[in-house]
């Protein structure tokens, strides 16, 4: 049930593809708005039917820096495909989940423990991931903390994105009570907002990723310092939803894995190298964790609708 009606500005500024961003109830998207798809599962809305794919991203830093870096690579699967894709975020990770529980995205970019869960509740299917790469989260703290390790953090208030961002909370949360050290949560909704509630000394730490540290901005960078790393684990997932063809999931695997050599320079502004094919099996180490879903932020999932206030 989409409506091209009801639109309303969210963001003043256009992009460098002429699109605006713009949103509704907490769904941003570029030239499309999405009211959610609660009262209709993803299977019931075919996207042959519409002539678009919906490309979710997780919001772990702003819309508008998501849409400059994920817009340019939503319009490279445009060409690829020759069906429109169409980059679509939220305002906060539960937004973004309930999206998820609702099939709102035809292709989503989720982090590990949300493919655990909506691959077995909402039919999301694996197609890629990053290559190369193993998804570990990190704790920062100002630069002229006293804090030298993860043990000095015992009593702490530590700022996370939310208590669903798998790297940079839900592992770092697990790892700290294992080790038996008491802290203060406090959920500030992206990685970006974590480092600049510690640059500005608002917590005594926060909890991120390497690649969203890389990418936010010098200036606040430049005032943080790390000081722990959690194990590792496979990246975040590319899936797509059960409404998507065998035929389309194959030439989005094909696109996907041949953006490093077609179109490299749209990787650099995401921080990777490159994606591969992927199968449901490579999280299998995600789910071998065994984590609950209220571990995950996840205890109030059915009580949420896409999108909510």
């Amino acid at each position: 049930m989409f409506s091209r009606h009801k639109r309303k500005p969210v963001i003043g500024c256009l992009f460098a593809m002429g699109l605006a961003l713009v949103g509704l109830g907490g769904v941003y998207t570029l030239g499309l708005v999405t009211p959610g798809l609660a009262e209709q599962r993803a299977g019931d809305v075919a996207a042959h039917r519409t002539g678009i794919l919906r490309l979710g991203i997780v919001p772990q830093q702003s819309a508008s820096k998501l849409a400059a870096i994920w817009g340019p690579v939503a319009a490279y699967l445009s060409e690829r495909t020759g069906v429109k894709v169409v980059f679509m975020t939220t305002k906060n990770i539960p937004t973004f989940e309930a999206c998820l529980k609702d099939g709102a995205f035809d292709i989503a970019y989720m982090n590990p423990y949300h493919y655990v869960v909506f691959s077995d509740r909402s039919a999301y299917r694996a197609l890629a991931h990053q290559t190369d790469k193993k998804l570990r989260g990190l704790m920062v703290v100002h630069k002229d903390s006293a804090v030298a390790s993860i043990d000095d953090l015992d009593g702490s208030t530590i700022a996370f994105p939310s208590p669903g961002a798998f790297g940079a909370s839900v592992v770092p949360r697990a790892e700290m009570l294992a080790k038996g050290l008491s802290f203060t949560p406090r959920y500030v909704k992206s990685h970006d907002s974590v480092y600049r509630a510690v640059a500005a000394g608002l917590a005594d730490a926060g909890g991120g990723v390497t690649r969203t540290f890389n990418s936010t901005s010098a200036e606040v960078r430049d005032q943080l310092r790390m000081v722990f790393r959690t194990d590792a684990y496979t990246p975040h997932a590319i899936a797509t939803s059960a409404n998507v063809s065998e035929d389309m999931r194959a030439m989005l695997g094909e696109a996907f894995s041949k953006l490093a050599t077609d179109a490299p320079e749209l990787l650099a502004p995401l921080g990777m190298t490159g994606f591969e094919i992927a199968t449901d099996d490579a999280w299998n180490d995600v789910r071998a964790l065994g984590l609950q879903p209220e571990q995950a932020g996840l205890e109030r999932i059915d009580t949420l609708s896409c999108p909510f206030d």
